[in-house]
C-alpha cells in the first residue's frame, strides 16, 4: 500500500480501524424460532406443549465463545411470551434478559429479536419460558458454548456431545396448574420425571464401544432435586455452568432445579444398552425414570433393574456439592489460568442476608424472600429505570437482612453499587430443598452446611478454589453462601427455581448502578426493545 501524505494521516487511522473491525469481529449465529402449541406426550398422556420450530424440547443452542447470537422468537401463541437464558451473563445489556423486569413480552402474533453476545462464557447451560407458568409446558433447550479453538481445555476432545434435559414433570395442563396457584394453593406432587421430552426408556443416546462422550445434563424442572446414574458405568465431572471442574469420578450425581453439569463417559463395558436412571432427591415419594445408553453393536437390551440411587441423605448430597472445586490450571473462555482471580484476597463490601419463607397474604399461598412476595409492576424495572419513570418501583424495598415480619406483598428491588464485592448467604429455615439462581452472574460458592449461619461459619469458607456458578442449593434447615464481584451493571433477577415459588413472589431484582452513564459501563437500551405499560410510546434515545 502506498503511503498517504501526512495531511490524510486521519484518513489512515480510520482506514485501519475499518478493516481491523472487519477482521476482528465476532461471528455472528442467526437463529429463527417459531413458538406454537402442540401435542406432546413426556409421560404418556396427550398433553399441550410449547413447540419451537414444532420441537420439544426445543433445538440446542450451539455457539463458541464471544460469538452474537442473534435470535428472531415469533410468537404464535395466544399469550405473551418470553424465552430467558439461565446462565447467559448478557454482559452490560440486561435489557435482553428475556424476565418480565427486564423485557416486555412479545404479544400473540408478534415477534422479537434477540441480540446477545456470549462474552468469555463457556459451558453448558439452558433457556427456558419465564412468563405465565409456561415452563410447565416445555419450550426450552440447552445451550452450549464451545471454547475457542486455541484456547486449551483440560480433556481430550470427546467422540460427541450429548444435552441431556431432565426435569420433574405434571400431567396436568400448564394453565390449570397456574389456576391453581392464582387461587393461593399450593401445587400438588409431580407425576413423574422427563429425560429430553420422553418418559421411561424414551430417549436413547448411542455410543461407540471404546469411545468418550461428553453428556451436558440440565435439571429444567419445576422443583425437585433430581439424581442421575448410568448402570455399569462411572461419570467424570469436568464443568459446571461455565466453569471447568477439578475431574472427579462419580458413581452417581446430585443434580438440583436449574443447574448444569458436564460429565465424560467411557464405553467400556460389554456391547449391551444400558440404563441411564433418574430419580428423584429429598422426596417422601420417589419419581423415576430411565433413558437407554446405547453401544452401536449392542445385541441386548437393558437387563436387571436400573441402579438404584440414593433419596434422602443430605449428608451425602453436602459432601459431593462440598467437592465440586474449580480447576485453577485450566484456562476458562480466555488463556488465563481459571485461578488468577483471587477472590479470597479481596475484602467483603457487604453482606446480604436472605432467607426464604412461606405463608398466607390474604388467605392465599405466598412465599417470601426476607418477609417480601414480589408482586410483579406494570412496566419492566428496567425500562422504568432507563426512562425514569416515577412510582413503578422503589430501591431498597426489600431489605438486607431478614426481618422476622409477616409476610407483605412488594416490587422488591434491592440496590447495590457497581464494582462492589458482596456477600450472599441464603437461610433456608425450612423443611425443603432450595435452589438459587443469579441472571447476570457468576458466584463463588464459598460455603454451606446445615444449621444457622453466623459469623463463625466463615471460618469453614473455600477461598481458594470454589466452583463459580450461577445456581446453588440450600439443603433444609441449612445455608449457603456465595461471593459475587458486582461487575456487570444491569437490573438481575435474583430468583429461586423452585418455580411456583418463584410465580408466587419468591424472588426480586438485583439493581447494579454507576451514576456514570457510558457505553463502557452499559449498552444502551437496543433500537428493537419493545415497549409496554408506563413505557409504551416512549423514543429511543439516539446514540
Amino acid at each position: 500500500m502506498r503511503l498517504l501524505h501526512r495531511g490524510n494521516g486521519i484518513a489512515l487511522v480510520f482506514l485501519y480501524m475499518a478493516v481491523y473491525k472487519i477482521v476482528a469481529e465476532d461471528p455472528y449465529r442467526y437463529f429463527d424460532w417459531r413458538i406454537s402449541y402442540g401435542d406432546i406426550y413426556p409421560l404418556g398422556v396427550r398433553q399441550q406443549g410449547i413447540l419451537i420450530n414444532g420441537q420439544f424440547p426445543g433445538p440446542d443452542i450451539y455457539s463458541v465463545t464471544n460469538d452474537n447470537l442473534i435470535i428472531n422468537v415469533h410468537n404464535d401463541l395466544p399469550d405473551p411470551f418470553l424465552l430467558t437464558w439461565n446462565g447467559l451473563q448478557q454482559r452490560k445489556n440486561s435489557f435482553e434478559d428475556g424476565v418480565y423486569g427486564t423485557t416486555c413480552p412479545i404479544p400473540p402474533g408478534k415477534n422479537f429479536t434477540y441480540i446477545m453476545q456470549v462474552k468469555d462464557q463457556i459451558g453448558s447451560f439452558f433457556y427456558f419460558p419465564s412468563l405465565k407458568f409456561h415452563k410447565a409446558a416445555g419450550g426450552f433447550g440447552g445451550i452450549r458454548i464451545l471454547s475457542r479453538p486455541r484456547i486449551p481445555v483440560p480433556f481430550l476432545e470427546p467422540a460427541g456431545d450429548f444435552t441431556i434435559l431432565i426435569g420433574d414433570w405434571y400431567k396436568t395442563d400448564h394453565k390449570a396448574l397456574q389456576t391453581v396457584l392464582d387461587r393461593g394453593k399450593m401445587l400438588k406432587f409431580p407425576n413423574g420425571i422427563q429425560i429430553n421430552g420422553l418418559g421411561p426408556d424414551g430417549a436413547k443416546f448411542t455410543v461407540e464401544p471404546g469411545k468418550t462422550y461428553r453428556l451436558r445434563i440440565s435439571n429444567v424442572g419445576l422443583q425437585n432435586t433430581l439424581n442421575l446414574r448410568i448402570q455399569g458405568h462411572k461419570m467424570k465431572l469436568i464443568e459446571v455452568e461455565g466453569t471447568h471442574t477439578i475431574q472427579t469420578t462419580l458413581s452417581s450425581l446430585d443434580v438440583h432445579v436449574g443447574q448444569s453439569y458436564s460429565v465424560l463417559v467411557t464405553a467400556d463395558q460389554p456391547a449391551q444398552d444400558y440404563y441411564i436412571a433418574v430419580s428423584s432427591r429429598f422426596t417422601t415419594q420417589i419419581l423415576n425414570s430411565t433413558a437407554i445408553l446405547h453401544y452401536s453393536n449392542s445385541q441386548k437390551t437393558v437387563s436387571g433393574p436400573p441402579p438404584p440411587g440414593p433419596t434422602t441423605d443430605i449428608s451425602w448430597s453436602l459432601n459431593q456439592a462440598r467437592s465440586i472445586r474449580t480447576n485453577l490450571t485450566a484456562s476458562g473462555p480466555r488463556p488465563n489460568p481459571q485461578g488468577s482471580y483471587h477472590y479470597g484476597q479481596i475484602n467483603v463490601s457487604r453482606t446480604i442476608r436472605l432467607a426464604n419463607s412461606a405463608g398466607l397474604v390474604d388467605k392465599k399461598q405466598r412465599y417470601a424472600v426476607n418477609g417480601v412476595s414480589f408482586i410483579p409492576a406494570d412496566t419492566p424495572l428496567k425500562l422504568a429505570d432507563y426512562y425514569n419513570i416515577k412510582g413503578v418501583f422503589e430501591v431498597g424495598s426489600i431489605p438486607d437482612q431478614p426481618t422476622g415480619r409477616h409476610i407483605h406483598l412488594n416490587t422488591a428491588v434491592m440496590g447495590a453499587d457497581y464494582r462492589s464485592f458482596v456477600e450472599i448467604v441464603f437461610e433456608n429455615r425450612e423443611n425443603i430443598m432450595q435452589s438459587w439462581h443469579l441472571d447476570g452472574y457468576s458466584f463463588f460458592v464459598v460455603g454451606m452446611d446445615e444449621g444457622r449461619w453466623s459469623h463463625a461459619s466463615k471460618n469453614q469458607y473455600n477461598l481458594i478454589d470454589a466452583v463459580s456458578r450461577c445456581t446453588t442449593q440450600v439443603y433444609p434447615r441449612s445455608w449457603t453462601a456465595i461471593y459475587i464481584p458486582l461487575d456487570n451493571v444491569g437490573m438481575w433477577n435474583l430468583r429461586t427455581q423452585f418455580w411456583a415459588r418463584q410465580y408466587l413472589g419468591q424472588q426480586f431484582y438485583l439493581r447494579v448502578y454507576t451514576p456514570v452513564q457510558s457505553f463502557r459501563d452499559e449498552y444502551p437500551i437496543p433500537k428493537n426493545a419493545l415497549h409496554c405499560g408506563r413505557a409504551r410510546g416512549r423514543a429511543i434515545r439516539a446514540l
